[in-house]
C-alpha cells in the first residue's frame, strides 16, 4: 500500500534555504530548471537557463535532464512538453496562463484561416497548443523578422495573436500581413502621453521598447527589440540610463550585467507605475520547491495535439538556426 506524499510546511523557511532546497531537489531528480527573465529574481538565482521565449525553447530542446522545471507561463511550459513528450514537465503554478494566448480561440482561429486559405499562418509562440496545431511556422519576437524575411515575397502572411507586434514586423519587413487582434496587456498598458513625461524627467535617458508595445511608444524608442535584444543593447550602449518599457523583471539581468548603468521601468500610470505580467509573478520560490517535491502541476499535452503542434516548432528552429 502506497501513501501520498506529505507536503512540507515551507511557511517558516527563508527565501535562501527554499533556493538550497531547490538545488538539492535538481539534482535528485535529473532535473533543469528554464525560467524567463520576467520571473522574480529568487527564481532566476536558482534556474539553470535563463532567457526568452527562443533562449528557452531551445534549451527545452536540448537538454539531458529527466525532468523539466518551467518557470514562466503555461505556454512555455506546454511548449516544453510538445519537444519533450517522454519527459516529465512541471511549472510552480499551473494557473499562471498568458492572456495574449488566450485571446486567440482555436475555433475563431480555424475560421480566420480557412477564410484565407492562400496565406501561410506564421503564429507568435506566445499561442496554445491548438493555434500553433493551426499554423504553419511559430516564431518569437527575437526570431520573427528574420522568419519573415525567409517567406516569399507575394505569399500572403497571417500573423497573430499580438497585433502591436505584428504591425511594427509588417513595417520592418515592408509586408502586407493578415493580422489577428490581440495583445500583450503588460506592453500595451504603455502610453506616449506617460513615456513622453518619462523622457522629460529623464533627459539622459534612452527609452528602449519591446515590440510588443503600441507604436506611439516604438516612434520614441532609441531603439526597439525582443527581450533579448533589449539585454543585449543595454550592453552595448554608451549610455548609462534607460527607460526600459517592456516587463520590468528584465532589469534585475541587466542590473547584474551592466552594474554602473541605471535601469528606469517606463511608466504605466500613476496609479500603477509599472506594467507588471501578473501571472509571471505567480512562479515563487516556495511554489517552485513544492513543484519539485510533489511533482505537481504537471504540464500534459494530448499526444495527437503534440504532434501537430511540433510541427511549426520544428521549422521554426530550423529557420533560426
Amino acid at each position: 500500500m502506497t501513501t501520498a506524499p506529505v507536503t512540507p510546511d515551507i511557511s517558516q523557511l527563508s527565501t535562501r534555504e527554499l533556493q538550497a532546497r531547490v538545488r538539492a531537489l535538481k539534482q535528485e531528480l535529473n532535473a533543469v530548471i528554464l525560467a524567463h527573465y520576467y520571473t522574480l529574481p529568487e527564481i532566476q538565482q536558482v534556474a539553470d537557463v535563463v532567457g526568452d521565449s527562443l533562449a528557452l525553447a531551445r534549451a527545452a530542446q536540448k537538454n539531458t535532464a529527466d525532468v523539466i522545471v518551467f518557470a514562466g507561463v503555461y505556454f512555455m511550459a506546454e511548449t516544453a512538453k510538445i519537444l519533450n513528450p517522454g519527459k516529465l514537465v512541471l511549472m510552480p503554478d499551473a494557473d499562471a496562463g498568458c492572456p495574449l494566448a488566450d485571446s486567440c480561440p482555436e475555433e475563431e482561429f480555424r475560421a480566420f484561416r480557412a477564410a484565407n486559405p492562400d496565406a501561410i499562418a506564421i503564429t507568435y509562440i506566445n499561442s496554445t497548443a491548438e493555434i500553433k496545431a493551426l499554423s504553419d511556422i511559430t516564431c518569437t519576437s527575437s526570431n520573427a523578422e528574420h522568419i519573415i524575411r525567409q517567406i516569399p515575397e507575394g505569399q500572403r502572411i497571417i500573423f497573430g495573436p499580438d497585433r502591436n507586434l505584428g504591425a511594427w514586423l509588417a513595417k520592418r519587413c515592408g509586408r502586407d500581413m493578415l493580422i489577428w487582434p490581440g495583445y500583450c496587456y503588460v506592453h500595451d498598458a504603455f502610453s506616449e502621453a506617460f513615456m513622453l513625461q518619462a523622457m522629460a524627467m529623464h533627459p539622459g535617458a534612452e527609452l528602449i521598447a519591446h515590440p510588443e508595445c503600441r507604436e506611439e511608444v516604438l516612434r520614441h524608442a532609441s531603439f526597439v527589440g525582443s527581450t533579448q535584444a533589449l539585454l543585449d543593447y543595454t550592453q552595448k550602449s554608451p549610455s548609462t540610463s534607460f527607460i526600459v518599457a517592456t516587463e520590468p523583471g528584465i532589469i534585475y539581468e541587466m542590473e547584474l550585467r551592466s552594474p554602473g548603468k541605471s535601469f528606469i521601468p517606463a511608466p504605466k500610470d500613476p496609479a500603477n507605475p509599472r506594467s507588471v505580467c501578473r501571472q509571471m509573478k505567480l512562479n515563487t520560490i516556495g511554489r517552485l520547491y513544492l513543484a519539485m517535491v510533489n511533482r505537481q502541476p504537471e504540464i500534459t499535452v494530448d499526444p495527437v495535439l503534440a504532434e501537430a503542434a511540433l510541427k511549426p516548432i520544428a521549422r521554426m528552429l530550423e529557420m533560426s538556426a
